[in-house]
């Protein structure tokens, strides 16, 4: 039977999710819930380096940052690690959230030594029938099924609805230095995506920021991974009132200005995950993937998401994540979704007035 934990119990829990950076980030609301509904549990996150900042300001925390392509790497690696977080003081309980090769071998190692451990459900079934589209019901978002392994370890977590990723002083400091002018409507933009499926062409991205400065007095912050610096300083030559912010910043930084944004408008991407954790409205356009599987931006309306509905192209979504080709050959999943469109969407949410 599975106990129930009162704030009392005194336990350290081995949280592990280490990629990719939105999936991380969506941890940030279940930790929150955990710190201030059990304060006596001691939560040891087992994630890359980089995502740290997602865990600025939350107390009673400890990050174990793993090298999985140093002295982490491969089936000795992971022996490696396990002997370096027993060092750190006993398990309690494993909670693994990520699923995949390299926690399923780790979380094995504190079963051979009686560990209870927790493991998520990431709904693939579920998931499959919606890419065959025999089942498009909307599914748990990820954050509700991380909330679900915790309860599962005997923890009743709550949803946390407020803004779960926090900042530090100094970084605030340096956004409000960037965002000095609050009087005008101040809009981040995330204009590329990882993959094609999940990608509007640049040139529609660009007339939508054309007709939206030619109507509203806004300035336009341009987001992106170093990568994309070269294309962002094309971009913002075509784009009226706008910044590149693209390598300029780090990532503390970023989700300080983020959280000064009126609003962000982005693809599914980490940034869309981003600006949701920091309270920031966010405008997300959806082409091959969709919420409908669970990956949404956290706590958005409905109405901020756009895509070609299903009725209209029954192809969408095609992919999960956003890897593999379009069926069609053509992307009418970004293709018909119009500048127009997304502009009409974007002043019925009332978003561009100050």
């Amino acid at each position: 039977m599975r106990k129930n934990h009162t704030k009392n119990t005194e336990m350290r829990l081995l949280v592990i999710r280490t990629s990719a950076m939105g999936d991380v980030a969506l941890l940030t609301p279940v930790i929150r819930s955990m710190r201030e509904q059990f304060p006596e549990a001691e939560l040891l996150i087992l994630t890359r380096p980089a995502f740290t900042p997602f865990f600025t300001g939350i107390e009673g925390i400890r990050i174990i940052t793993p090298d999985f392509k140093g002295r982490h790497k491969g089936l000795a690696g992971i022996f490696r690690l396990f002997r370096e977080i027993n060092d750190t003081g006993e398990i309690n309980h494993v909670i693994d959230l990520h699923d995949v090769m390299r926690s399923v071998l780790l979380r094995s190692l504190f079963k051979i030594r009686r560990i209870p451990v927790s493991v998520i459900d990431k709904g693939r079934k579920e998931k499959q029938n919606i890419l065959r589209g025999t089942g498009r019901i909307k599914l748990r978002h990820s954050v509700e099924r991380y909330m679900d392994v915790f309860r599962n370890a005997g923890f009743d977590v709550r949803p946390w609805s407020e803004p779960s990723i926090l900042t530090d002083p100094e970084s605030a400091n340096k956004a409000k230095e960037i965002i000095a002018n609050t009087s005008i409507v101040n809009v981040g933009v995330a204009p590329y995506a990882k993959h094609p499926l999940k990608m509007w062409p640049e040139d529609y991205m660009v007339r939508l920021l054309n007709m939206i400065s030619e109507k509203y007095k806004v300035h336009f912050w341009i987001f992106g991974g170093k990568d994309e610096k070269k294309k962002i300083e094309d971009f913002i030559k075509k784009v009226p009132a706008s910044t590149s912010l693209c390598g300029k910043l780090t990532l503390r930084e970023e989700l300080a200005v983020i959280k000064k944004l009126d609003f962000m408008i982005a693809m599914d991407s980490s940034n869309m995950h981003m600006a949701a954790l920091t309270g920031t409205r966010v405008i997300s356009i959806w082409g091959g993937t969709d919420p409908v599987t669970g990956l949404g931006a956290w706590m958005q309306p409905d109405t901020f998401s756009i895509s070609i509905p299903f009725n209209d192209l029954d192809c969408r979504p095609c992919t999960i994540f956003g890897r593999g080709k379009c069926r069609r050959d053509d992307l009418a999943c970004m293709m018909w979704l119009t500048p127009e469109m997304v502009f009409g969407r974007i002043e019925e949410t009332g978003l561009l007035i100050k």
